[in-house]
């Protein structure tokens, strides 16, 4: 019998960022992913700062299901720079955000035990709130999401129905602000729990179909808060473009970035 140790496969994290959509809150024209921030596409920004971080060797990026190409060649005129390059993969996505997160999970190798679920319009998230979201999964927690408290006071609403956009609601109550957080991605899962969520939640409709932690939720499984940054907002509106370009040009004066 041989006394040598079996070799032991070393897991990887790798981060799927679906970029399917539209984001028609943006206005008319190009998929929100692909709207200039700072000269270039928020997409690149958003791999870019997944990359960073050394532990994830692996971005898939999934693309709307006719443009899987011309996402290509967007990538690859925008090269990532920096420590060993992670690997930039573009697999077609799906008809909603979650079909796209599962078409991105199934594109994963087998060695990947680790998977961050990344917003393409939460392109500044900085580093250090990647790292901290992936410390977390390593140290065993089947979930992870980067959260902030809430500035504002939050009122819980009747739903309004057929109503006209604007008319008043009427208040149903006053959530403890204390209780509550405002949630960002990065979200870090444990490969096998968000398998097991998106196949056994295939069909879910509606607030828990677009986060995935939610869906974790749903199996029972813990999932646990990190600090988020301020930087992490969710590109949206208008008026958050022009925040994240503000944010954008700070760094590349205080920074180089």
């Amino acid at each position: 019998m041989s006394d040598r140790a079996p070799a032991v496969t070393p897991s990887r994290t790798a981060a799927v960022i679906p970029a399917a959509g539209r984001g028609v809150r943006l206005g008319p024209g190009a998929p929100k992913a692909l709207r200039a921030l700072g000269g270039t596409p928020m997409l690149v920004h958003a791999v870019r700062a997944m990359a960073a971080s050394r532990a994830v060797s692996l971005v898939v990026v999934v693309a709307p299901p006719d443009g899987a190409a011309e996402v290509r060649a967007l990538l690859d005129d925008h090269p990532l720079t920096g420590h060993d390059r992670a690997e930039v993969l573009v697999v077609p996505g799906g008809g909603t955000r979650q079909e796209s997160v599962r078409l991105g999970l199934a594109a994963l190798p087998a060695d990947v035990s680790t998977v961050l679920v990344h917003d393409a319009a939460r392109p500044l998230v900085p580093v250090d709130t990647v790292d901290a979201v992936i410390a977390a999964v390593r140290e065993g927690a089947p979930a992870v999401v980067p959260a902030l408290p809430l500035a504002d006071t939050v009122k819980q609403v009747a739903p309004r129905g057929g109503a006209a956009e604007g008319e008043p609601e009427l208040v149903t109550g006053t959530p403890e602000r204390a209780l509550l957080r405002a949630v960002q991605t990065p979200q870090g899962f444990d490969r096998r729990t968000l398998d097991a969520a998106h196949e056994k939640f295939a069909d879910l409709e509606g607030e828990g179909a677009t986060d995935d932690a939610g869906m974790v939720e749903r199996l029972g499984a813990p999932v646990v808060l990190v600090p988020g940054h301020e930087e992490a907002f969710k590109v949206t509106r208008p008026l958050d473009l022009v925040l994240a370009e503000a944010v954008l040009a700070r760094r590349r004066a205080n920074d180089g970035f």
